[in-house]
């Protein structure tokens, strides 16, 4: 074999050979698909997470854990803020939990977000979990009885075994129709809770259960926050300050109520100043 030949299957195998390395290593900063991304780099959320099936909805949740700073070294218990649309509001909110302990002298608590793993409709039944059964609820809507039973009954009895949760100091977090559910949780079962906060509440369907007298509680510490942007969506504005000018002079409710307007708020995007105001109001009670 000639020196010709023998350089030619050696370029030969070595394009071969980089051609197949290339294909192998993904781009520095890009994860392959399905591939799990740790968040224990991510010491804002540090905490916990497990899967949990739910008898009472008939489908599974992804619950994600942010610790207190400084709770492996301490033998205490904490509040617990259980949010709502994990998906999207842990990330946000039990991260900004952090800075509002620096800069407002917040007390610590664990925050748990409850997700459904997907924005896909197919996964996500945020629209069926979070409306309640009424005569102008569509097909799809009004599984707001099951999840509370799951949060009664299954979610928050695992996490205050798991956790050293304050069962006195439950908190309850929900953004639009997670408003609605915050709502629904209060009017249903006032005492389950210490605090709840509505931001940017939904209304519809099951309107009239809002509107209606609310039960007796036991407890006397009971707080409810709902919180209105005034660039939120015109029907759900003038939804929420009607519900307020319905129950803002009521002379008996089973929780302090405190409406706050964000100013200049939309919809959506100020979620974490409807979390701001609500908790700051709800452990300034406290003090």
């Amino acid at each position: 074999m000639g020196s010709h030949n023998i350089i030619f299957f050696i370029k030969t195998g070595l394009l071969i050979f980089l051609l197949t390395s290339c294909q192998q290593i993904s781009p520095v900063g890009e994860a392959s698909v399905g591939e799990h991304i740790p968040l224990h780099h991510l010491p804002a959320l540090n905490g916990d997470y497990f899967k949990f099936d739910s008898s009472e909805v008939g489908r599974p949740f992804h619950i994600y854990i942010r610790f207190p700073v400084g709770y492996s070294e301490q033998n205490k218990s904490y509040p617990v803020v259980y949010l709502l649309d994990g998906d999207s509001l842990f990330p946000i909110l039990a991260a900004n939990h952090l800075f509002l302990t620096y800069d407002e002298g917040l007390a610590e608590a664990i925050v748990v977000g409850i997700s459904y793993g997907s924005f896909d409709a197919s996964i996500n039944k945020r629209g069926f979990d979070f409306t309640a059964p009424a005569p102008d609820a569509k097909p799809g809507q009004g599984g707001a009885p099951a999840f509370h039973k799951f949060l009664e009954l299954e979610l928050i009895p695992e996490i205050e075994t798991r956790y050293r949760a304050d069962p006195a100091k439950r908190i309850l977090f929900g953004q639009s129709r997670g408003g609605f559910m915050v709502l629904y949780s209060a009017f249903t079962n006032p005492d389950f809770f210490w605090g709840r906060i509505a931001s940017n509440p939904t209304f519809d369907p099951g309107r009239d259960l809002l509107f209606s007298s609310t039960p007796s509680a036991s407890r006397s510490d009971l707080a409810l926050v709902v919180t209105s942007g005034t660039r939120d969506y015109p029907p759900l504005r003038e939804a929420a300050l009607e519900w307020y000018e319905a129950w803002g002079e009521a002379d008996e409710m089973p929780w302090a109520l405190n409406f706050v307007t964000i100013n200049n708020g939309t919809h959506a995007a100020n979620s974490t100043d409807s979390y701001r105001a609500g908790m700051l109001w709800l452990f300034s009670r406290d003090k």
